[in-house]
Formats: C-alpha cells, structure tokens, sequence
C-alpha cells in the first residue's frame, strides 16, 4: 500500500462570498510527481494554500506525513520547498540571492554556502555569474526551483513552473522535475496549463474542477479506453457499413491511448 505524504480530506474554503473550495480531498504518495490540472480559479492556488498553512480552511482535514494536529503539521510544513513565483533581488547575483533566502530561512554558515552550490548545480546556474536583473525567463524559474530546493525538502511543490517558457525551457524543467523525483528521492507536486507537458511529466494527476477534484488517475489509467474496442478486419469499409447498418457510429478509427487533455475534457464535460 502505498504511503500517503500528504492528504487533503473535505476541505473547504471561502473567500468573502466566493466558494473556492467545495470539499477537496486528495491523497499524494511517497515518491509521486504529482500533476494538478485545471483551469484558472479551480482552486489549484488555493490548495497549495491550505498544505503549505499560508491560509487557514474553513472545513476538512490537511494531513502531512501522516500528521494532523498544528504542533505537528508545523514540524512537517518545514520539510517542503515550495516554488510560487520568481521574486529576487534584481542587483544580486543567483548566488547572493540563494544566500539571502538560506539566511532567512535559518540555514547558517558554511552549510549555507553548500546548500547554495549543491542547489545551484541541481538547476544549472552554478556558473553563471550575472546579476538577475540580466536573467531569462527560464533562468529565472530555474533559480525559483533552486530557493525550492534550499535545505533539501521531502516534499517539492511547484506552481506552474513552466509559465512563460520556450519548448526547450520547458523540456529543461521536466528533465529537472524528473532528476529531483529520481536521484534525491523528492516527492513533487506541480500544477501547469500545458497538459501535453504536464502528461510527460507527472506520474498521478488531481483534476480540479469548480473547487473539487474531480477525478485522481495514474499515468497508467491513460492507457485505458472507455468504450472501445479494437478489432482488425480483411474490408474496412464493409466494416464500417455493418456498423452503421445497425446504429452504431464510429467516431474514431484509430487510438491507441487516451491522452490527459483528452481524458480532462471527458471529467470536466468540456470540448
């Protein structure tokens, strides 16, 4: 049975007269990429909020490591990076501004200075040198993902991390996601619109649709076509007048497999 290192159960929350949340509940296992999909204001954001307590819920239950009560899911919450954004000091350097956020987050000395470099070589910017003001989009997710990394988290979450980046940025963020799953054994959760992407990239997906999620599938549930079967025939044409003959309507020749735009649409009731 797998383990549960994070889990959201009947969680609600209202913003004023705006129901965000209508009773979310989702599990994330040890070791998943985890791929939250949705559209804008399902409520994605939102429940990056409520794991990460930077906002408290109105109803349900936010369990980290197994973990429930406030003492402890304090405790926990220390043990997740999390990437919602690229806020840096324009005039400092990648280095000089992991340092800064290290010293915020209480990481001292010469751990500090390796926590720097050993997550600068994650990301790829070890040896770049120019101020951030000078950055690209991509090296400014990159160094996003690297203040993430800083102190070496169990869990990594990752708000659209690809927004605003070329193909090969996003390959280099997926190849990135997919080293920090593997080598340093980091539990990821991301969200991202590119569901193309998004599909080549998580293990487990969460749909998000009007403040519940609506359907959690694996990778390999995509393989998995409803309502079809396969069949091979010496006439195809012949095959498709019997068919019709008898009221049945082929709306698809051929697919071997059902991709995760196409499975989205299906759960939301969309085009």
């Amino acid at each position: 049975m797998s383990e549960s290192v994070i889990r959201l159960q009947g969680v609600m929350k209202k913003y004023v007269s705006h129901e965000v949340l209508k009773g979310v509940s989702l599990q994330v296992n040890k070791g998943d990429i985890y791929g939250l999909i949705g559209k804008n204001g399902a409520g994605k954001t939102t429940i990056f909020k409520m794991i990460l307590g930077l906002s408290p819920m109105d109803e349900g239950t936010v369990s980290i490591s197994g973990s429930t009560n406030e003492k402890e899911l304090l405790k926990n919450r220390g043990r997740i990076g999390f990437f919602v954004g690229t806020r840096f000091f324009d005039n400092l350097s990648a280095r000089d501004n992991l340092d800064y956020f290290g010293t915020v987050k209480g990481i001292s000395g010469k751990y500090r200075k390796e926590e720097t470099e050993r997550v600068l070589e994650i990301v790829g910017l070890k040896d770049v040198r120019k101020k951030y003001k000078g950055f690209s989009m991509g090296m400014k997710q990159r160094l996003g993902i690297a203040n993430a990394l800083i102190g070496n988290p169990e869990i990594l979450i990752l708000d659209e991390p690809t927004n605003g980046l070329d193909p090969q940025g996003i390959a280099d963020v997926r190849n990135m996601i997919h080293r920090i799953n593997e080598e340093f054994g980091i539990t990821v959760v991301v969200s991202s619109h590119i569901l193309g992407e998004l599909e080549n990239t998580a293990t487990r997906f969460g749909i998000v649709h009007e403040g519940l999620v609506a359907k959690e599938i694996t990778r390999e549930d995509l393989k998995i076509r409803e309502d079809k079967i396969e069949i091979s025939v010496d006439d195809l044409e012949r095959a498709k007048e019997v068919l019709a003959a008898n009221g049945i309507k082929v709306l698809k020749e051929t697919q071997e497999r059902s991709t995760l735009e196409e499975f989205y649409f299906r759960v939301i009731g969309g085009v």
